[in-house]
């Protein structure tokens, strides 16, 4: 190992905190401008289909499922295909950009725990319980002022509720994926994939307003939430993984809540009330805790 690979994989686990943190504002702007959660969804899945076509066609057989085979492609897609991106853009609507990547990566190793526990009777270890707990009593600080309807956050615990429904999809999805054994790519591939005909019960069902939109925001979400967000995170993800190893790839996740609050207040012009910043360090201090703990003991 080269002195300059370790250095390649901490540049693209920043990267990848980067793009998973301004997500959230991209989507909060696509409600902010009258874009509904079906427009953001057939934008992301269409885009992200169109650039991963062309490697699944030569490297997933059968196509386009490759080694997961048919049911287990299509579970994938139900999990993280277009209901998944209506929930998450969904929330998007009701709160702002900032509690979507507090309560949503803050609670995936919760509920993954406890599936874990539920599924196997595998307890996590004692620091990565502490972590974990540590965790959920700064969500609920965090969430204090949405929970208690503060005229600042009047309809912000539809958007936290979505977002919690959001970390325990993404969970059932990660604890499958592992156990499936797939590679990241070819999810990513199969699931997009596979959504595409899903998008046309999309957009019979949900209202669409992309036909009034700029086309410079229609091109801003397409490339943002499906090839940024859908492709290129993903391959610095694993490249990550690949360098630095699974354990220290996670402790990048912490930054993503960094990378939103920073975006929205500069892009968006929202700030985090005194709480939610408190609730915010108090969810960081519990993640750095519990994906530095051991999974087990």
């Amino acid at each position: 190992m080269t002195s300059r690979t370790p250095w390649l994989g901490i540049l693209c686990g920043l990267l990848t905190a980067l793009i998973w943190g301004v997500q959230s504002v991209v989507s909060r702007h696509a409600m902010l401008i009258d874009m509904t959660p079906a427009d953001v969804t057939i934008l992301r899945f269409v885009s992200a289909a169109a650039v991963l076509l062309p490697w699944a066609l030569r490297n997933m057989r059968p196509f386009p499922v490759g080694s997961l085979g048919w049911p287990r492609a299509w579970v994938m897609a139900l999990l993280i295909g277009p209901l998944y991106s209506l929930i998450l853009v969904g929330g998007a609507h009701f709160a702002p950009a900032l509690h979507s990547s507090i309560i949503s990566p803050g609670l995936i190793p919760v509920f993954t725990a406890l599936l874990i526990f539920l599924v196997t009777g595998e307890r996590a270890g004692r620091m990565r319980l502490i972590g974990l707990g540590i965790i959920v009593l700064g969500i609920g600080i965090f969430s204090r002022d949405a929970l208690a309807l503060s005229p600042s956050r009047p309809d912000a615990w539809i958007g936290d509720l979505l977002f919690v429904l959001i970390a325990f999809l993404w969970s059932i999805f990660g604890l499958l994926a592992r156990r499936w054994g797939a590679s990241s790519l070819e999810i990513t591939a199969a699931s997009c994939i596979l959504s595409v005909p899903l998008l046309v019960i999309v957009a019979l069902t949900l209202p669409i307003h992309m036909a009034r939109m700029p086309f410079a925001e229609i091109l801003l979400q397409a490339l943002y939430q499906g090839v940024l967000v859908g492709v290129v995170a993903l391959y610095l993800y694993a490249r990550t993984v690949a360098t630095l190893g699974a354990a220290k790839a996670t402790l990048f996740l912490p930054l993503v809540p960094v990378a939103t609050a920073t975006a929205s207040a500069l892009l968006l012009a929202e700030t985090p009330s005194p709480t939610e910043l408190a609730g915010m360090a108090i969810v960081v201090t519990g993640m750095l805790i519990a994906f530095r703990s051991p999974s087990t003991g």
